[in-house]
């Protein structure tokens, strides 16, 4: 009987965690600010915020809490949630575009570092007006601290990937 309910007990808490998961976008149609008279707008469709195994993928308007598991001192999986419930293993990404009077004044990447030690990552931007993905430097965030990345490109989508523990 006991072990009977420490199943059950145990299927029930497991399907509860899951359902914090979420593996989709929803479509949505983003618009960014060109210049002050013009816009560029790209119908987003339903996708997966991982390209790869711990490959971001986000455009602006999003916030993403991205839970991570740790094994052996390295990142080890990621995943988004939709609510925290590990706060301690819980990175928090918003990627917005500043714009004031229809004139955009850049974009910026907000990443919250929950750990005890320096995270870092890599990047990689698309934007308006090019046809290929373009490198940008990215400065590692201190333990338990915020870091800003600003950008003056109108960047229409970011890569966020080889997620590492500094020194």
């Amino acid at each position: 009987m006991k072990k009977n309910l420490f199943i059950i007990i145990l299927f029930i808490a497991n399907f509860c965690y899951s359902q914090n998961e979420i593996k989709e976008r929803e479509p949505f149609v983003l618009k960014l600010a060109v210049d002050n008279e013009q816009f560029y707008q790209m119908d987003i469709p339903k996708s997966k915020f991982f390209v790869k195994e711990n490959i971001i993928q986000i455009y602006p308007t999003e916030k993403l809490n991205v839970e991570v598991e740790i094994k052996n001192d390295t990142i080890y999986s990621m995943k988004v949630v939709d609510k925290i419930v590990e706060p301690k293993r819980t990175i928090q990404i918003e990627f917005l575009q500043n714009v004031k009077d229809k004139k955009p004044e850049g974009m910026m990447l907000k990443v919250t570092n929950p750990f005890d030690r320096k995270l870092n990552y890599n990047a990689m931007m698309y934007i308006v007006g090019h046809n290929k993905w373009l490198s940008t430097s990215i400065i590692p965030i201190l333990p338990n601290l915020v870091n800003y990345e600003t950008w003056n490109d109108v960047i229409i989508t970011l890569v966020l990937e080889k997620w590492r523990f500094e020194k």
